[in-house]
Order: structure tokens, then C-alpha cells, then sequence
């Protein structure tokens, strides 16, 4: 049995407790709240990879690629090309999240 010590606000706290108290089985309650979270990882890595679509259009360039020129400092520091890199790096946490999840 896991025991969960949570810092919660009170006002949280409070709406978290009413949460549970509507599920008899927490383990139901649990398994939602993990599905949940994969449902959002999958949406985000979704988007996340139609913006990269974007660029790899633009720039005629795959992410892996560019990302490799980016960090060896092969590509110009533009808007575009420091986006492009937090969205990949974005999705490459995501994805480790997703995995640690499923």
C-alpha cells in the first residue's frame, strides 16, 4: 500500500479530499489519474511534433538535424531556430515522461 504525503493549499486540499471521497476504489480513482496524464503526454507530443512539421517544411531540414546544427552552434540564433529547439527539447521530455508512464 503506497502512503502519499501531498503539500497541498488548503483550499486543494480540500477540493482533493471531495475528489476521493467520490471514488470508492481509490485504485479506480489512481488508474484514471495515470491515464490522464498519458492522454496529455500523447495530445502535447502530437502538437508538439505538428509545429516541428512546420519548421522542417520551412527550413527543408529534419529536427534531428537541425538540432544537431543548433547545439554545435552550426545554425544563427534567429526566433525561429531557438523555437524550433525548446519545442524539440519539449518533446523529448515528454516523451521520457510518457515512457517512465507506460
Amino acid at each position: 500500500m503506497l502512503n502519499l504525503e501531498l503539500h497541498l493549499h488548503p483550499e486543494t486540499e480540500e477540493r482533493f479530499k471531495k475528489v476521493l471521497d467520490l471514488y470508492n476504489d481509490k485504485e479506480i480513482l489512481a488508474q484514471n489519474i495515470i491515464a490522464y496524464q498519458i492522454v496529455e503526454l500523447r495530445r502535447a507530443i502530437l502538437n508538439i511534433r505538428l509545429d516541428m512539421k512546420c519548421f522542417e517544411d520551412k527550413y527543408q531540414l529534419s529536427t534531428e538535424d537541425f538540432y544537431r546544427k543548433f547545439v554545435s552552434g552550426s545554425t544563427e540564433d534567429t526566433e525561429d531556430m531557438i523555437v524550433w529547439a525548446g519545442i524539440y527539447e519539449m518533446l523529448l521530455e515528454n516523451e521520457s515522461r510518457l515512457e517512465k508512464l507506460t
